[in-house]
């Protein structure tokens, strides 16, 4: 396996300004990823509701029951 060396030159201006810099590998980084958004199992029967719940939704949708709206203030317009 050959070793490629090339130099990175960053300003130190953006440093300080930035308050440093990191530097991770490919794997790292996904990692850290991964970690900071939080995964969520649910249950049989939860996953059942929450299949359930979608199949509704995407029903009234095809149906056109769903609305636009800006805001959750919308939802109490009629």
């Amino acid at each position: 396996m050959a070793t490629v060396k090339k130099n990175i030159s960053i300003p130190e201006n953006i440093i300080s300004q930035q308050g440093g810099i990191v530097i991770l590998t490919l794997k790292e980084y996904q990692l850290l990823c991964k970690r900071a958004a939080p995964t969520y199992y649910l249950d049989e029967d939860e996953a059942k509701k929450t299949d359930l719940m979608v199949a509704e939704g995407v029903k009234a949708y095809k149906k056109g029951k769903c609305k636009k709206i800006k805001s959750l203030a919308d939802l109490d317009k009629p």
